[in-house]
């Protein structure tokens, strides 16, 4: 019955399954062609709604580990400049 659903569902809006999932996580993940990949996936080229979403959500991730990881240099470069003063 869930299968026979599945197939009346729009392309745009069908599910992504748990391997694809990982699939783009590890996609994602490359240095330079995964984050050009992850911006054209969450800022056009892709029809399906779930992916675009994926990828919106996995570059504000990003963007949140780039804050933190800029609190953290900033705040441990002030203690190691206080120190040496």
């Amino acid at each position: 019955m869930e299968k026979e659903n599945l197939k009346n569902i729009p392309l745009e809006y069908k599910p992504i399954s748990m391997w694809g999932y990982f699939g783009y996580q590890i996609l994602f993940a490359l240095p330079i062609i995964g984050f050009i990949i992850l911006l054209v996936f969450a800022f056009g080229e892709t029809n399906n709604i779930n992916l675009k979403n994926y990828a919106r959500s996995y570059f504000c991730y990003l963007i949140l580990l780039v804050i933190l990881i800029v609190i953290f240099v900033a705040v441990f470069s002030a203690g190691i400049f206080a120190n040496s003063i």
